[in-house]
């Protein structure tokens, strides 16, 4: 009763701000509005949150759908108005690329499955391309209306809600559940990339699926649960062979931590097995399309493209900044791919974006985006404490299996996209998901036992950020002094030292007192 009124409306006024005939559109978008409420709120009665969950997805769909609108509208206006996609309202470069070339593909005759072919090379793996040619020709013929497909992108990154607040429940219960939907709904980063036509909204609506799918077949041994598992792991393949791979291994882990003494079925792995190297062939074709990492097989090719990705990005850091490139040159050759690792994982850097001089839009959504991975960023280096102190037996194995996991990909993404404050992130995002998990444990169990800890690292946190202030502020803004380099770091590091000495001392302290 209330969904048909409310589509058919948006689809008026979107239609209003679109070109093209404004008919057609208004069927196209109102169309699509219907079927993003009637799966969401499908999803939202399945899994039985209430109204809480209700707002839960209704906030994640807004947020998205609204920032993408905006963005699109704003950029163009109020964004750097000399950059080809700001100018056509696209906040990502692989966006704007993959988008023009899916109307290139909708507006022609050949066949939608060409977006698999390596004259499309703007999208490696093809599955998004297609997606977004086949939207374009059949629900947009006439005019390339961009703000559907941001449109199916909020819906996308507001879906895997549903998925993660059920299996989350299930498997830790309503606290756990309720902190890690909040996280994962209302993430900076998480709203931006689902405001825009990437497939990372798509990857975490995939991993929620294959999230449910597991848990449920573990609780419940339901294997009609494995259809959802199953239909992740496809659309994975199709959107990002890589993620597949490494979802695998996440489960892959979870059911060895999870089952007595480390076994599980042999059907199981013969199934993991057979995905993993059909995504292995996937992987490497895709990569390899334009035939220059051959050698060596599908493992030859994924090694490869990750040590010249590795040699590309510290190349692109250094070229990029005048003091990185001084440094590098100081500093040992062994120094430098520790030191991309650990200027990645800070990315995006608060200070800098408070401080940088920039647009107001793009000061508005680089604020955002940093201090949204600066709130999480304590929870996920607590996450191994925290799992080992709030769970028992399988349960803290698997929350201590998840941390590790979470923790290389920070790293290996810190490395893949060195310091661009953009890729970075966004590689990062990509299995936010388990990081929403770890980060609602933390949150649960600092409310249960408000350890000191928890302030101890967020103390430390702050103490890089002031330190890292001073420096940015006097590199823009001439204001106070600026220390070596090598200084400031040495600075940070006997003030945490401090901290963390401090800490211990008290804590033992209180064990005695106690005793």
């Amino acid at each position: 009763m209330w969904s048909l009124p409310l589509s058919l409306a948006a689809g008026a006024g979107l239609s209003s701000i679109q070109p093209g005939n404004w008919f057609i559109g208004w069927l196209g978008f109102s169309f699509l509005f219907l079927l993003s409420l009637f799966l969401l709120a499908t999803s939202i009665r399945w899994a039985g949150g209430g109204k809480m969950l209700a707002w839960m997805v209704a906030l994640a769909l807004a947020l998205r759908f609204i920032g993408g609108v905006t963005t699109y509208l704003t950029l163009p206006i109020l964004g750097y108005v000399d950059d080809e996609e700001q100018s056509a309202g696209f906040t990502y470069t692989d966006a704007y690329r993959r988008d023009a070339q899916a109307w290139e593909l909708a507006d022609s005759d050949r066949p939608i499955l060409d977006a698999f072919n390596s004259r499309f090379a703007y999208d490696q793996y093809g599955g998004l391309l297609a997606f977004s040619a086949f939207t374009y020709r059949y629900l947009s013929p006439d005019e390339h209306r961009v703000l559907m497909l941001v449109l199916i992108s909020a819906l996308m990154g507001a879906l895997g809600t549903s998925f993660l607040w059920k299996a989350v429940n299930l498997q830790w219960g309503g606290k756990v559940a309720t902190a890690s939907g909040w996280i994962f709904a209302l993430y900076p980063e998480s709203i931006l990339l689902g405001g825009s036509a990437m497939r990372e909204p798509y990857l975490l609506a995939f991993s929620a699926f294959c999230l449910w799918g597991f848990v449920d077949w573990q609780v419940h041994q339901n294997k009609k649960s494995l259809g959802w598992l199953a239909l992740g792991i496809a659309g994975m393949l199709l959107v990002s062979p890589s993620i597949a791979l490494v979802t695998l291994i996440i489960l892959g882990g979870w059911m060895y931590f999870s089952n007595e003494r480390g076994r599980f079925p042999w059907w199981a792995a013969v199934g993991l097995i057979v995905i993993f190297l059909a995504g292995m062939f996937l992987l490497s074709s895709a990569l390899d399309r334009q035939g220059n990492l051959g050698g060596g097989g599908p493992l030859g090719v994924i090694q490869n493209f990750i040590r010249e990705s590795f040699k590309w990005n510290v190349y692109k850091i250094e070229e990029g900044s005048g003091w990185v490139q001084k440094l590098f040159d100081e500093m040992p050759g062994w120094m430098q791919m520790p030191f991309v690792m650990v200027y990645g994982v800070l990315q995006p850097v608060l200070p800098a974006i408070i401080i940088a001089p920039t647009t107001v839009i793009w000061k508005v959504i680089g604020i955002l985006r940093a201090a949204g991975w600066y709130m999480l960023l304590p929870a996920l280096i607590l996450s191994l404490g925290a799992g080992s102190g709030s769970s028992t037996g399988k349960r803290r194995s698997v929350i201590l299996w998840l941390s590790v996991v979470v923790w290389g990909w920070v790293l290996f993404t810190a490395l893949r996209g060195g310091g661009d404050q953009w890729d970075n992130p966004r590689y990062r995002t990509i299995l936010f998901m388990w990081q929403a998990i770890l980060a609602g444990h933390v949150w649960v169990w600092w409310r249960e036992t408000r350890n000191a800890w928890v302030g101890r690292v967020v103390l430390m946190e702050l103490v890089l950020m002031l330190v890292f202030g001073e420096w940015y502020a006097n590199r823009y803004l001439h204001l106070g002094f600026q220390l070596p380099f090598i200084w400031m770091v040495a600075l940070i590091l006997g003030m945490w030292l401090l901290v963390v000495g401090w800490g211990i001392f008290r804590d033992r302290t209180r064990r005695g007192h106690s005793v």
